[in-house]
């Protein structure tokens, strides 16, 4: 039959153009829809096909393990199982089944189901609930397997802590991430994944996640693995973590945690020579072994609720009065301002008057006495003489010289390390008005009292500083990084700086310090040829609170190994509480000598004979009486690589 316009069957020419466009159009409908599937929908359809032939399943990496000074792994890795759900998959049957194997309630499994839909319904996602099962759990699955649609298990490495501590504020612990993260931190995670939450598993998140691998599996029609597609030829191998290496002395952290048991307070040690931290203990805690794999949440909630807080980082956050530990400074300052020379002598009758008041010093009548012997008997009248004449300008000047009112930066994160505060004239003037304080205030400061706090990580650094001569290192916990795609370990470095005040000056506070301990309020740490250096401090406290409790000390005096301070909340004189502790640190440290009357699970602290004797002189900064005088601080109360293959990197931790 012909379609032209002169034949007589098909009719007029007008039929055929109508008939001509109607192909037309029916041709462009069709294809645009085959190039709406193909090409604008064909991801879609095509994740939809390979969901029911081939799995993509993602494999996790174990993080990277902690070693301490000693190589010694403290923190390693352990394999559990998890349960996982392929929204796009699961039904309300399997969330049945599931449910009642997990014994909770399927509403909770079925809700976690649909949040994960929101972010790809198509990939498998842990379930909190699911998190660490145990054999039982796993048997179950495996038996039901077939009844259970959308359902997996995949093993998912856990944490294992290899040391008798906690180390809680040190080292952090993992959680699953939140919901809000999961829309700061993008494609990076996924809803089940676990990130750092506290301490170095937070600030080296980046290194010691490592990076997910991704296999693909054949699936049955039920979505269960059949066997390996393409002979795991397609598979994206997963990447551990980076190793963390710790300047961490583990038996002095495990000792000091013992030490510290039922107070509130801290220790935390260095190397004077580049700032590794090698004890860092905080008190109260927690135990990190309940953050790992199956977190119950009434144990972050009773934590949360403690009135002791023991998720406060007591080390890097608490700011207290420093006390008499702020007179080596004093002495370091007044000598490089030629404010004193070491000949000269300040009378001390018992007490100093300023004006119509009167400041105790509880060391008795000294007479007129140097420097040296001042540091070394903590004369309060002497010190307050040297804060009226250092006065607000160079008293802030020299304090800030050793990173006080400043944070130091540590890599340890706890929030952000605190500041405390180095007051100042501005500070003052701020704070009560520039003609409601007088220089009475600096005689509060020259003893380490008044508007003055430190933290303890700012003191032990000071510390640090005076033992080595003058350079202040900040102080951080991890020395190196090995790195698992380089196959290499990288040193990390970081800031130090030289202190501007003579050499001699240091040397002069090196000696009255050891001074202090050989014959002084510290005599209870000595260590027979070792030549331990120290200062006591009692700090008071307002609102009727018990004194705080301070030591700082280095050993030995020429060419210092180690730089320690200890601290308690309400204990009273340094040498009663602080002292002590500090003497079997330095044992085990230098000797390597566990003290035979700590067992581990002794509390020797509350064992009589270890408070100092009756007539033994006690240290107090008790502030003169006035305005400025008590001025509470606030209170938020394995493998070994090779070690030759080493460069530096700058630190990204804060």
């Amino acid at each position: 039959m012909s379609f032209k316009h002169h034949d007589a069957e098909f009719g007029a020419e007008s039929r055929l153009r109508i008939f001509r466009y109607a192909t037309l159009a029916v041709c462009l409908i069709f294809g645009i829809r085959l190039g709406w599937l193909q090409i604008i929908q064909g991801n879609r359809y095509k994740l939809k096909a390979e969901s029911q032939a081939i799995k993509q399943i993602a494999t996790e990496p174990f993080r990277g393990m902690i070693f301490d000074r000693n190589s010694r792994a403290i923190v390693q890795n352990a394999p559990g199982f998890s349960i996982t759900v392929t929204p796009y998959e699961f039904t309300i049957e399997s969330c049945r089944r599931l449910s009642e194997i997990l014994a909770v309630e399927d509403s909770l499994v079925w809700r976690e189901a649909q949040k994960a839909s929101k972010y790809n319904k198509f990939a498998a996602t842990k379930l909190a609930y699911g998190r660490d099962v145990s054999f039982d759990i796993v048997s179950k699955i495996e038996e039901l397997r077939d009844s259970l649609p959308g359902v997996d298990l995949i093993i998912d490495p856990k944490r294992l802590y290899a040391f008798d501590g906690n180390a809680a504020h040190l080292l952090g612990f993992t959680r699953e991430v939140a919901e809000w993260e999961l829309k700061e931190l993008g494609d990076a995670y996924s809803p089940g994944d676990v990130t750092g939450k506290a301490g170095l598993e937070k600030s080296y998140e980046a290194a010691i996640r490592g990076q997910k691998g991704l296999q693909f599996v054949a699936v049955n029609k039920n979505g269960q693995k059949v066997e390996s597609f393409n002979d795991g030829k397609s598979d994206t191998p997963g990447l551990e973590g980076d190793d963390l290496y710790l300047g961490i002395d583990t038996d002095l952290q495990e000792l000091a945690e013992k030490l510290l048991q039922g107070a509130r307070g801290s220790v935390v040690a260095l190397d004077p020579t580049n700032g590794e931290i090698l004890c860092y203990a905080s008190k109260p805690d927690y135990d990190l072994r309940k953050f790992t794999g199956k977190t119950a949440r009434s144990y972050y909630n009773e934590l949360a609720s403690d009135p002791s807080i023991p998720m406060f980082n007591r080390a890097s956050n608490s700011m207290y009065h420093p006390g008499s530990t702020w007179k080596p400074l004093m002495t370091l300052m007044a000598l490089q301002e030629g404010v004193i020379t070491p000949k000269t002598k300040l009378l001390c009758a018992g007490g100093y008057t300023y004006g119509n008041r009167f400041a105790l010093c509880h060391g008795g009548v000294h007479g007129m006495i140097d420097c040296s012997y001042a540091l070394q008997v903590s004369c309060n009248s002497f010190y307050y003489q040297l804060g009226l004449k250092m006065g607000a300008e160079r008293f802030t000047k020299y304090g800030s010289m050793f990173g006080f009112g400043a944070r130091t930066k540590v890599d340890i994160p706890s929030g952000e390390d605190g500041r405390g505060v180095l007051p100042s004239r501005p500070y003052m003037d701020r704070v009560y008005g520039p003609k409601n304080w007088t220089p009475y205030a600096f005689m509060n400061w020259g003893i380490g009292q008044g508007e003055v706090n430190v933290t303890p990580l700012q003191l032990v650094a000071y510390t640090a500083a005076i033992a080595n001569g003058g350079t202040w290192h900040q102080p951080h916990a991890v020395r190196a990084i090995y790195s698992k795609t380089l196959h290499r370990k990288n040193m990390v470095s970081y800031e130090s700086r030289s202190i501007p005040i003579n050499k001699e000056y240091f040397d002069i506070v090196k000696q009255a310090m050891r001074l202090v301990v050989s014959s002084g309020t510290a005599r209870g740490a000595d260590i027979p040829g070792l030549d331990v250096c120290g200062k006591t401090g009692t700090a008071q406290t307002s609102g009727g609170k018990q004194d705080q409790s301070w030591f700082i000390c280095f050993a030995p005096k020429d060419n210092p190994k180690i730089a320690m301070v200890v601290t308690g909340e309400g204990k009273g004189f340094g040498a009663s509480f602080a002292v002590p502790i500090a003497q079997k640190l330095l044992e085990l440290y230098f000797n390597r000598r566990w003290p035979a009357e700590v067992g581990r699970d002794s509390t020797w602290l509350s064992k009589p004979g270890i408070t100092p004797q009756k007539d033994q002189q006690q240290d107090s900064t008790t502030a003169p009486t006035g305005p400025f005088a008590r001025v509470e601080p606030p209170r938020r109360i394995a493998r070994k690589p090779d070690s030759s293959q080493m460069v530096s990197v700058q630190s990204s931790a804060r």
